[in-house]
């Protein structure tokens, strides 16, 4: 299934159906009176979240939805029927964006919401409505009420304990690939990742949803390389997972150009806690990567684990310290009561 996390698609709602101008015609019943019955109301258009997409590659091939129009009142006083309502499946993560991308019109983020986001025109009265003691055989009916009609852009951001980041070529793929049963595409060449995947870690009896996004450049906050769109990817994680290949001439620069993206980017993305690890170590020998990791220690003033995501040296390790910083954070975020609270 190919990934796709923007879609632009086009919403109406039902109209609603016109009134009936009608009267009673019986045997034996000379002013049988008014009897149109009310137009039926148009069909609301419904945003559901389900668990079973994670793409929206579907509204690639299908843009346009329409609610259905309520029908037209009939006689005998009988109400025209409700046109059926348009129920459009969305993943979880997925935000509701107006026609100028600048406004979040809605934001999902748990399994089973539905929201009510255009509705329906109601009913024309028919002229069984309209009648009184001063006028008992009215000929007015009025036509249903229009439907509403948007353009809006769908926008989803992968919910994730952690986020993947790195500069291009950094091994994130292969660590992915290394400590989940995700399949990611792996090579040596940078960009090789166009697109986020999701693995799922074992951390014991725990079990770590990991989001790995392609690589980042410099001003991809900017939306170079459609950096920016990448960066909303790791928006609702808990965790930073930094990972740096030691094969570069500088390390302490890689690590800035990532942290000064984050930084830029906004949404907090660089006050989440990080965890750092150092890729490829084996392709340099253990003391080439200790000074690797010296360096990056004296910038960054935090744990650098080493690992080698091609030989599994050192994952277990991260892995466990990844779910020991997803614990903590989401520990703190836990409200507290408030009898006990400072």
């Amino acid at each position: 299934m190919k990934f796709l996390d923007e879609a632009k698609i086009y919403l109406r709602s039902g109209h609603g159906g016109p009134g009936c101008v009608s009267f009673r015609r019986e045997k034996y019943v000379e002013f049988g009176g008014p009897d149109g019955g009310n137009g039926g109301k148009g069909g609301d258009v419904v945003f559901e979240v389900v668990d079973t997409l994670n793409t929206l590659i579907d509204f690639r091939y299908q843009q346009h939805f329409r609610a259905r129009p309520g029908e037209n009142g009939k006689g005998a006083n009988r109400t025209g029927a409700h046109g059926a309502d348009c129920i459009v499946k969305i993943p979880v993560g997925t935000q509701i964006l107006d026609e100028n991308k600048e406004t979040v019109l809605a934001d999902f983020t748990q399994a089973g919401e539905r929201q009510l986001f255009l509705k329906g025109g109601d009913g024309g009265f028919g002229n069984a409505h309209y009648k009184s003691a001063t006028n008992q055989a009215p000929r007015k009916s009025t036509p249903g009420w229009p439907g509403q009609e948007m353009a809006v852009w769908l926008r989803l951001k992968l919910i994730a304990d952690a986020g993947l980041v790195g500069l291009p070529n950094a091994g994130k793929s292969t660590f992915l690939a290394a400590c989940s049963n995700a399949k990611p595409k792996i090579a040596d060449y940078p960009f090789t990742t166009l697109h986020p995947n999701l693995g799922v870690i074992k951390a014991g009896e725990q079990e770590i949803v990991i989001a790995d996004i392609p690589g980042l450049i410099e001003g991809a906050h900017e939306g170079h390389g459609l950096g920016d769109r990448f960066l909303g990817h790791i928006e609702r994680t808990n965790v930073i997972l930094h990972l740096i290949d030691c094969t570069q001439d500088d390390v302490a620069e890689a690590y800035s150009t990532i942290r000064n993206e984050l930084k830029e980017y906004g949404h907090y993305l660089d006050k989440k806690e990080e965890i750092i690890v150092l890729n490829k170590v084996d392709a340099l020998g253990d003391e080439l990567a200790e000074e690797q990791a010296k360096v990056l220690r004296a910038v960054v003033d935090k744990p650098v684990y080493k690992i080698s995501a091609v030989s599994g040296e050192g994952i277990s390790e991260v892995v466990y310290a990844l779910d020991k910083a997803i614990k903590k954070v989401k520990t703190s975020a836990l409200p507290q009561d408030e009898e006990f609270a400072p």
